[in-house]
């Protein structure tokens, strides 16, 4: 089984031939679209959206992820092997996924390697098509990572910085997803229960609430989102319009008890 991870949109062929590539190699691969729609070369969401996806699928699964705003630099074609496998760019991508997989192995594909498996040369601007794509293939053939690269050392992966920070009484979180509703989703879990969420540069205090419609259409709250992270949102609206917040922003935030 593989799933598929990108900023490529469902506009143009890019999708299509990344399949294609993968059942020219494997045509019994299972193939799951987790998101096509991806915000443009937003690593961080998009390593969000595979750390989902990932806590809900079987061992063995081989998660594809191209938002590959470095494609054909010096940046490495990673595999990362644990009960599940990522093949992804290592570019962060793989830093909320890979607390889910046991990681215990690491290697860089060699590009020049998977040209003579796919009998042409690899573009330099689509990865996907040729690189990550065949190599996920190949991992459900049972290729050991092994023959597709060189093993790495996991610690030199590209992490990107997810901690909440704390100064006193107040979190500096990210902003690390934002849906089509426009819930703004927050790098922070495993935190107390609050009664209010204050965010003090924004002059506002929210209930913490259990759902959405414990206020009236339109008002703000604080949840616990399904996923775990702390969520700022609005009863049939967007907190994100409503705050002009997008991925990747730093809020102020103070759990009230």
């Amino acid at each position: 089984m593989i799933t598929l991870t990108t900023d490529f949109g469902l506009r143009g062929p890019y999708v299509g031939e990344m399949k294609g590539a993968i059942l020219s190699i494997n045509p019994e691969a299972k193939l799951i679209d987790i998101s096509h729609s991806i915000t443009r070369h937003s690593i961080l969401e998009g390593s969000f959206v595979m750390e989902q996806a990932v806590k809900y699928y079987p061992p063995n699964t081989v998660h594809v992820g191209v938002i590959d705003p470095g494609v054909g630099t010096g940046r490495r074609a990673i595999i990362v092997e644990g009960r599940q496998f990522l093949v992804v760019p290592d570019n962060g991508l793989a830093t909320l996924p890979m607390r889910w997989i046991e990681a215990r192995a690491a290697y860089e594909i060699d590009v020049k390697r998977m040209e003579g498996i796919i009998g042409r040369k690899v573009s330099s601007t689509f990865h996907g098509r040729d690189v990550f794509g065949p190599a996920g293939a190949l991992l459900t053939l049972g290729y050991e990572p092994g023959r597709l690269g060189q093993e790495i050392d996991l610690e030199s992966l590209n992490i990107i910085e997810v901690e909440p920070k704390r100064s006193d009484d107040t979190w500096l979180l990210r902003v690390i997803y934002i849906d089509d509703f426009g819930n703004v989703v927050l790098n922070l879990e495993n935190y107390e229960l609050p009664g209010e969420v204050e965010l003090p540069d924004l002059g506002l205090k929210l209930p913490y609430l259990e759902t959405y419609g414990q206020v009236k259409p339109g008002e703000l709250l604080a949840l616990p989102g399904s996923h775990g992270y702390l969520e700022i949102a609005v009863n049939q609206g967007s907190a994100a319009d409503k705050l002009g917040l997008k991925v990747g922003d730093e809020v102020g935030v103070k759990l009230v008890q």
